[in-house]
């Protein structure tokens, strides 16, 4: 049976492939897209650099042309030229089996040419003479200045790729230049057959930039705007579509078609959807035509693969495209002004991508030269076990079948339904204006604290960034993942109402903590402002009572983040660039190293280049082999790193008795004080106060400890290692045999803290659970376990070097790792370790009696009673599991009764 691409290339329309990387072609990727039916290949300065800049392919001849003199341009143009010369040769025989119609590589000329006509048809000239291929097109942009440069570069017999396509005038203006440079060409005797050319028409940019206008007007009730949502980008195209028709069908065209020219094929480009509201397949379904191409990154092909409709649909309800358009103005909406914006975008995000690839070359040489830093480079090789876990990997196909969304490979089903944040960057790069819009419009009305009321992933990765990487003149973050009574009345004191907004973020949008957490200081904004709605920001997923709550009380924005994408893996997606954009960071920074790791993650990695593979596979080895603690040692500033990455693990491994124990903020020890449990790894921030550490990690490593070093050249490469811990948790969890994505005694939890909260409401009391004595529970301690201390008590500077000098007395006394986490947040993140992972824990849950009682508005609880029950409710829980536990309880100031126990 064809497949969707074969059965839209039987309707007439091409599928090319927007995307080159050198691991793509030496690993066969390429070939096996060829076999699937793609036809051609289309690069941009933005593709070079993520391939270049994120990948180690390109690394020994980096070295060896920086050898030779070459300058980064230089070096650039040789690499790009070698890729696209390579990828020619793979689509040569589809060139010649469908007589130059397909077939093409598409390499771009210096996008600062693009307002040079001259220069760029000099350029166009240089290139396809060196890169000596028929079938290869050069990319001119349709700026005012490109388009005269397309005619004289047609004129000269050079096949053209018309990018950057936004309007319908520039079109009309892109095609009379293709017909104008046959008309030279014939005129000087040449062969008009020989050339080819298509015209780029960019699409989802354009919803993107038309639906950020119609939005506010949308949300206070405007049904025309309403219905425009979404519809614009299609209907521009479709409009084009029928202009490409009338023009080749033309009185002008047809001596030329008599003697051989072929059509300049509108290209559909930029056809990744950016709205996660919107289809996956939206721009591909909805322009299937004869006679055209359409350009798909890899997740839109991917996804057109498994579920496009491959019917004809570009001439369908081509009035209604004309109607959509023409009701612009009155929106409010100028198309025009908006295509002409997204041209001067669109070129100055290539001549960005480009500066910055020639500046990444130039560090990449540096760094490669002195070998003194490894950012891009896998964890280390731990001996032969790690190389026969990754023979394994490479054998099973583990990171090509993960790409392609396989339950197998977790041996779960439904467990592929949660792998968004593979691509989530794609979707989120299309709503960075509106982020970036928000942003000013709250700075500018004197916002200038942000209190994110959350749970596990969704505040952890946020307050990660903020605390990282955001800006001064910005508001600052609080998180408040706590139902401690002085907690909430702290934060309640500091921030003023006036100056503060409210993000509120659950994926399943029903958290109890959360939902109490707003009820309450919503309350405080009504109260101080008359309106909280309008100083209220949801993020969640659509349909959530969250998202009900949000429209009914007019919050001033509702994010809906992709539905396929868990609470732990959601900080490269609105759950973490929202709070980010508020606080100042440079997301589109963050992402683009985001994308530099996702390529070098991607399936045409090599599984030993592969860094979040064999990070992953480096965790599998440790876990098999006995060393399930993984002790994570950071520079100061990665603390937060340090909190995201234990809750990522912990909730992701630790299920069906197995697991590995993330271990963090514990002192450190000498190194003959950690048993053969352990395995190490440093994240190393350059430029931070790393010297107590280095000399830590280097005597734990000479002691015979594993130890891997990831480093970070500066605060920016967070994105890169986000996304690197993402893909290995996934492949670790592969080989250890669990479901990374689903959290069942998080659930279990949660359901008996509702039954002990109905308890209270109809009996006014909460049962206490019996359990252990402290020493008792001590006593209990072997090889190869670990105590989690787990406080329900507010988070003090005392009662934190109480806790710590506790965790060292421990670990020295019985050689034995310590975790900490504080209640109700753990229950979130280690609390499914803590019941579902390995056995081998003892537990210890301190709990402070709160004299203050806050109520909670619409309900019969207060918040001191909310947590009592949520530390009952982990207490049985555990006990159920069949953990030891053992429970304290201390005053508000803990930290006599904690030092007490420590000796």
């Amino acid at each position: 049976m064809s497949n969707a691409v074969e059965r839209v290339r039987a309707l007439g329309q091409s599928v090319w492939y927007d995307n080159i990387r050198r691991g793509l072609i030496d690993s066969g990727e390429l070939q096996r897209l060829i076999d699937v039916g793609v036809t051609g290949l289309t690069s941009n300065p933005t593709i070079f650099e993520k391939a270049i800049a994120g990948s180690t392919d390109y690394d020994d001849d980096l070295i060896s042309l920086a050898r030779e003199g070459r300058s980064a341009e230089e070096i650039l143009e040789a690499l790009a030229m070698d890729d696209i010369r390579a990828a020619a040769d793979l689509l040569r025989p589809t060139y010649d089996a469908t007589g130059g119609r397909d077939g093409y590589a598409s390499l771009e000329v210096s996008p600062h040419l693009a307002h040079d006509t001259g220069g760029t048809v000099e350029e166009a000239a240089r290139l396809f003479d060196a890169l000596d291929r028929p079938n290869v097109m050069i990319k001119i942009p349709a700026t005012p200045e490109g388009i005269p440069a397309v005619r004289e570069a047609i004129g000269r017999g050079i096949n053209v790729n018309v990018t950057l396509i936004f309007s319908k005038d520039a079109y009309s203006r892109v095609r009379d230049a293709y017909m104008s440079g046959l008309e030279d060409l014939s005129r000087s005797s040449g062969d008009v057959g020989s050339v080819s050319s298509v015209a780029s028409f960019f699409v989802s940019r354009v919803d993107t930039a038309v639906d950020t206008l119609l939005e506010p007007r949308a949300s206070e009730g405007d049904g025309r705007c309403s219905e425009l949502l979404g519809t614009i980008a299609v209907a521009n195209a479709k409009l084009a579509y029928q202009a490409f028709e009338e023009s080749f069908d033309s009185d002008r065209f047809a001596p030329l078609r008599a003697a051989g020219a072929r059509v300049q094929r509108p290209l559909w480009a930029s056809t990744g959807t950016k709205n996660p509201a919107y289809s996956d397949v939206l721009y591909i379904d909805s322009l299937i035509g004869p006679d055209t191409v359409n350009t798909m990154p890899d997740a839109t092909l991917t996804a057109f693969l498994e579920h496009g409709s491959p019917v004809r649909t570009i001439d369908e309800n081509v009035d209604g495209a004309r109607r959509a358009v023409e009701s612009l103005p009155e929106a409010g909406v100028d198309l025009d002004q908006i295509t002409d914006r997204l041209l001067a975008d669109g070129v100055k995000a290539f001549t960005d991508s480009y500066d910055q690839l020639l500046s990444n070359i130039e560090e990449k040489v540096a760094a490669l030269r002195s070998r003194d830093r490894v950012q891009a480079a896998a964890p280390p090789n731990d001996g032969p076990h790690l190389d026969s876990v990754l023979d394994e990997l490479a054998s099973a196909d583990v990171v090509s079948r993960i790409w392609s969304r396989d339950d197998a490979v977790w041996g779960a089903e439904g467990s592929a339904d949660h792998l968004g944040w593979l691509t989530v960057t794609d979707a989120m790069r299309g709503h960075l204006p509106a982020l970036r819009q928000l942003a000013e419009e709250v700075r500018r009305e004197g916002v200038r604290h942000l209190l994110l009321l959350g749970m596990g992933g969704s505040v952890l990765g946020p307050e990660l960034l903020c605390r990282t990487l955001g800006a001064a003149g910005y508001p600052d973050l609080e998180v408040l993942d706590s139902t401690i009574p002085s907690a909430v009345k702290d934060a309640a004191s500091r921030l003023d109402p006036q100056e503060t907004l409210l993000v509120v973020s659950s994926k399943s949008g029903e958290t109890l903590e959360t939902r109490s957490l707003y009820a309450y200081f919503s309350g405080l904004a009504s109260t101080a402002t008359g309106d909280a709605g309008a100083r209220s920001v949801a993020i969640t997923d659509a349909g959530t009572p969250l998202h009900t709550m949000a429209d009914d009380l007019g919050f001033r924005r509702v994010f809906l983040n992709p539905p396929d994408i868990g609470g732990r893996y959601s900080v490269l997606s609105y759950f973490g660039l929202v709070p980010a954009a508020l606080a100042g960071v440079d997301i589109e920074a963050l992402l683009d190293r985001a994308d530099e790791m996702r390529e070098m993650c991607g399936p045409a990695a090599p599984t030993r280049e592969n860094p979040g593979a064999r990070l992953g596979a480096y965790m599998g080895a440790m876990s098999t082999r006995g060393r399930d603690k993984l002790t994570l040692l950071s520079s100061p500033s990665l603390d937060g790193m340090a909190r995201w990455v234990e809750q990522l693990i912990a909730e992701s491994t630790g299920k069906d008795g197995r697991g590995i124990v993330p271990v963090i903020g514990e002192p450190l020890l000498v190194p003959e004080q950690y048993g053969d449990d352990r395995f190490f790894i440093y994240m190393r921030l350059e430029g931070d106060d790393n010297r107590a550490t280095d000399e830590a990690s280097a005597s734990i490593e000479s002691a015979g400890h594993p130890v891997v070093r990831l480093e970070m050249r500066d605060a920016l490469d967070l994105g890169a290692e986000l996304y690197r811990w993402e893909m290995a948790t996934a492949v670790a969890s592969a080989l250890i045999g669990v479901n990374p994505f689903d959290q069942p005694h998080v659930e279990s939890g949660k359901i008996l803290t509702e039954l002990m909260l109905q308890d209270y409401a109809s009996g006014g009391w909460i049962p206490d659970a019996g359990s252990l004595s402290p020493e008792e529970l001590l006593s209990d301690a072997g090889e190869g376990g670990y105590l989690s201390i787990m406080v329900y008590a507010r988070q003090t500077q005392e009662l934190e070097r109480a806790l710590s000098a506790l965790r060292g007395r421990v670990s020295e006394r019985l050689r034995i790792a310590t975790t900490l986490g504080y209640g109700p947040r753990l229950l979130h993140s280690t609390g499914q370790l803590h019941k579902g992972g390995p056995g081998s824990g003892l537990h210890l849950q301190i709990v402070a009696r709160e004299e203050d009682s806050i109520p909670i508005p619409d309900q019969p609880f207060c918040f001191g009673t909310l947590l009592e029950a949520q530390a009952a409710a982990d207490l049985i829980a555990l006990q159920q599991a069949g953990r030891r536990v053992a429970r304290l309880l201390i005053d508000t100031d803990g930290s006599t009764a904690i030092d007490g126990l420590a000796g």
